[in-house]
């Protein structure tokens, strides 16, 4: 009897410790990549700094969005006229979603209740709940929308239409424009601050970053960073500001208070994707030629590691689990 109660408690304490571990696995923020030209995921332990597994997704991969509330991750598929649906627990594809088009740019919303998917060619926004994904709308927006980003308070979602050089305001209880205004030429990534006060666009064509006040939704200032501007990341309590340069392999940091370029970053060849962990430290970037990620830390202004992932990598849009 007593040996069976021994055995009994092992295995309690076994059993407990296990799902500790396992708790503590699930836990760690990851950073998801998309290698577009190897149709794949790098998934990226970041308290390592390494790649603990590659999954195949098909279709292209670009864009990315994390929906900690469900742990699930979307991609999105160009060539594979939807997304895919990744499990962050068992790190699998369990389905693909069929959009049309060519999706792009993809965002969840605060409560993880409903997932955004821009469709480059159709120019619109498909909005699709996360239960069973089922369709709720389509908004038409304006001309190959790209990046899109949804409001800390869940009110609103932001989306750049490149050819347009314009960003539209989407109310989300409605799910209708309520605003459209005038960027920089061709913006592609965007973010908005905790307050919501503030969007950033990163402008493709006219190498800067134009900053919009949201009350009015007006044009507040235009920042020239370098060549052809990808994507944006706010890090350290929303005080500075990343910017991916295409042409120059750099990223431009910009103070968020005086609205200038303290810093430029050397990082791999043709930067893309750019995201900052939870920790609001470390900002990670894909470099799409050089098939790996630089990480930055955003206090020091310097690359204090590259990871090495698949090719073509893009990781468009918040790639970095909580």
């Amino acid at each position: 009897m007593k040996t069976f109660l021994v055995l009994k408690n092992q295995s309690m304490v076994i059993f407990i410790i296990t799902m500790l571990f396992s708790s503590t696995l699930i836990a760690k923020p990851y950073a998801y990549i998309t290698n577009q030209l190897d149709n794949s995921i790098s998934i990226i332990d970041t308290l390592t700094n390494k790649v603990i597994k590659t999954i195949t997704v098909t279709g292209k991969p670009v864009g990315v969005a994390v929906n900690n509330k469900r742990q699930q991750v979307y991609i999105s598929t160009p060539n594979g006229e939807g997304f895919s649906v990744l499990d962050i627990n068992t790190q699998r594809k369990i389905r693909a979603v069929k959009v049309g088009g060519a999706s792009l740019g993809i965002a969840v919303d605060a409560k993880g209740e409903r997932v955004f998917v821009a469709d480059w060619y159709e120019n619109t926004v498909s909005v699709f709940e996360t239960k069973s994904f089922k369709l709720i709308k389509t908004i038409q927006v304006g001309t190959s929308p790209s990046g899109m980003m949804v409001s800390h308070d869940n009110h609103w979602l932001y989306v750049a239409n490149r050819v347009d050089n314009t960003i539209s305001k989407i109310d989300l209880s409605t799910l209708k424009i309520s605003n459209t205004t005038k960027v920089g030429q061709h913006p592609f990534g965007l973010s908005v601050n905790k307050s919501g006060k503030r969007i950033y666009t990163a402008n493709v064509e006219s190498d800067d970053v134009t900053i919009v006040d949201t009350t009015n939704f007006k044009r507040l200032i235009t920042v020239k960073v370098g060549a052809r501007p990808y994507a944006t990341a706010l890090a350290l309590n929303d005080t500075l500001l990343f910017v991916t340069n295409q042409d120059d392999s750099t990223v431009s940091v910009i103070d968020t208070k005086t609205e200038k370029v303290i810093s430029v970053i050397e990082v791999g060849e043709k930067p893309e994707g750019i995201s900052t962990h939870p920790d609001d430290q470390y900002v990670y970037v894909a470099n799409w030629f050089d098939n790996n990620v630089s990480v930055i830390d955003a206090k020091t202004l310097k690359v204090v590691d590259t990871i090495e992932t698949g090719e073509g990598c893009r990781a468009f849009g918040l790639f970095i689990s909580e």
